[in-house]
């Protein structure tokens, strides 16, 4: 039976009444069995005499006195397995693991509520390649790296519109070569931030998922609400908790190299369902998809997502509380969540959150990419300019990359709008704190003003004297304390970085002063105090120049796969057929 314990949660007990509810429902009635025959001993007053009997015929007596015993052993039943329905509460809530959500400096203060209340949400899904324990080695073979640390080889930003209408999915490439941000992890250990670029998939090196959160943050200026990471074992359980999913592949396919490489996966053609660790090949299979790149992989990585979203709308269901069940067990056993995701109720409210998107709007994307032309980096890629930030503005400005639209109107972000609003648009965080009742008086603030106008890729000559321009006008502002830097920098677009949290209202109230948005302040170890590096963006007039219109559909590069599409079939790479 499924019942709502005080907190509206849904508990299943079906697997957790047991023998101990049985036992109860098939004993013996209390006082033999008189009482179910109908047969009323002569009751007597306190000198041993038989009292007479209560008014009314004998068999109404016998089954007004059933109905009573009746009562009271359904009130048992019923306090016994709310018991056992909130003791089963308190097993799933302290399974939960869980680990800090941002390592980094920039934490975006996470997403904002939109003109209309409505606040979207921003959750990473990182699958883990931890080869900690004998069930996770037996899965992931590769016997040399037991014990070792390990790499995030899934990586999936989920968006969840503010009205609930849509839904975006963005992976990145686990070859994917940032630079990494620093990360702190809560005992002080520092990890400084990367001289060169890393592979992203080696982020979660760096003290955990909260440092694949902050590169992701670096990267996207994504506020990241929520992280969830799953392992080998946590894929197996969750596979075979929901029944199997299946999935299409255009040739028969075999991936094993020569060498012994690949997953092992072997299909035939056309659809399979495919559960338990079988599910866990799929996900991993790199030799034998497309290219035989990590690109195909992620593909493939999609069409089973979308695939077991269909399947799981099939199978959750109140009237099957013993799949419920399944599925909530092996969800908590195989993921780690952010300390925001620390009780069952506030998971069941995301589920219920996420369920309120249809299939129909659900879009799987790669974010755009390009094949590094750095030196050692070949097969490695990078974020393809342009196509990657326009791909990141529709997630930070909730439009929906299916070009469809939503029930509220986009909240797009423009230099013009303040940092310190207390109504920043949804997506775009404002500098934590931001309430002017924490800054200084602007004469006070003391500001470097630095030339970055050259752009990172130096394609373009430093505007001469612009550090002095921009420093003369914040002095116009009633900034007492602005100088101009003779050291240049190298931005695309103008930011604004701080050194210390004291300084984090102050350079807000320099970004409104300046109509920089939100998102251009930023924390961060490289300086010493409130700097304005201005940018490409920037190199004329008295504010950046405002930014192209928004796409309104995710770029081709991207991939899209909807949610829906229940036709999508891997292609199979030459010489991994049978």
């Amino acid at each position: 039976m499924t019942k709502k314990d005080p907190r509206g949660i849904r508990v299943t007990h079906s697997s957790v009444r047991g023998e101990g509810a049985t036992a109860q429902a098939d004993g013996d009635i209390p006082g033999g069995g008189a009482g179910a025959s109908g047969t009323v001993p002569p009751q007597r007053d306190g000198s041993g005499r038989a009292r007479k009997a209560a008014a009314g015929p004998p068999g109404r007596r016998g089954r007004r006195r059933v109905l009573r015993w009746m009562s009271a052993v359904l009130s048992l039943l019923i306090l016994g397995t709310a018991a056992a329905g909130y003791l089963y509460y308190r097993h799933l809530n302290g399974s939960i693991q869980t680990d800090a959500l941002n390592l980094g400096d920039n934490k975006l203060g996470g997403s904002k509520p939109n003109a209309f209340g409505q606040t979207p949400l921003n959750i990473l899904l990182i699958g883990s390649d931890a080869r900690d324990d004998a069930e996770n080695q037996a899965l992931g073979g590769a016997t040399d790296t037991f014990d070792g640390p390990p790499l995030a080889d899934v990586q999936m930003l989920l968006h969840l519109s503010a009205d609930r209408s849509n839904m975006s999915v963005v992976s990145m490439p686990r070859d994917t070569m940032l630079m990494m941000p620093k990360c702190t992890e809560p005992g002080g250990t520092v990890h400084p931030a990367s001289k060169g670029l890393v592979q992203t998939n080696e982020s979660i090196q760096r003290g955990g998922p909260g440092c694949t959160v902050a590169a992701w943050t670096e990267l996207t200026k994504i506020p990241i609400d929520h992280f969830m990471m799953i392992d080998f074992k946590g894929v197996v359980k969750m596979a075979d908790a929901i029944g199997g999913v299946p999935v299409c592949v255009e040739q028969n396919v075999h991936s094993r190299t020569r060498d012994g490489k690949g997953s092992g996966l072997k299909l035939p053609k056309g659809t399979s369902v495919i559960q338990g660790e079988t599910a866990l090949q799929w996900l991993r299979t790199r030799y034998g998809f497309e290219d035989g790149t990590d690109i195909g992989r992620t593909h493939a990585q999609h069409q089973y997502m979308n695939s077991m979203a269909r399947e799981f709308r099939k199978n959750a269901k109140l009237s099957n509380p013993v799949k419920l069940n399944s599925l909530a067990q092996a969800a908590i056993e195989a993921m780690v969540v952010d300390t925001g995701l620390n009780k069952i109720d506030k998971l069941f409210d995301l589920s219920m959150e996420l369920k309120k998107v249809p299939p129909g709007r659900i879009t799987m994307t790669t974010m755009p990419w390009i094949y590094s032309t750095k030196p050692g980096l070949d097969g490695r890629v990078e974020p393809k300019p342009g196509e990657a930030e326009d791909l990141f503005r529709m997630v930070r400005e909730d439009i929906a990359l299916d070009g469809q639209g939503s029930g509220t109107p986009a909240a797009s972000a423009t230099p013009g709008t303040p940092a310190a609003s207390p109504s920043a648009p949804a997506g775009q965080p404002s500098a934590a704190p931001t309430a002017a009742a924490t800054a200084a008086p602007p004469s006070r603030i003391a500001v470097t003003v630095r030339n970055s106008t050259g752009g990172k890729d130096g394609s373009e000559a430093l505007v001469k004297g612009r550090a002095s321009e921009v420093a003369a006008l914040l002095g116009g502002k009633g900034f007492g304390k602005v100088v101009a830097d003779t050291r240049t920098g190298a931005e695309d677009t103008s930011v604004i970085r701080f050194a210390t949290d004291a300084q984090a209202a102050d350079a807000a109230v320099v970004a409104t002063a300046l109509g920089l948005p939100a998102t251009s302040v930023q924390k961060s170890d490289q300086v010493a105090g409130i700097v304005v590096f201005v940018g490409k963006d920037w190199r004329t007039g008295g504010s950046p120049a405002a930014p192209p219109p928004a796409p309104t559909k995710a770029p081709d590069s991207a991939h899209a796969l909807n949610g829906d599409n229940d036709q999508a079939c891997m292609a199979i790479q030459p010489g991994f057929t049978w």
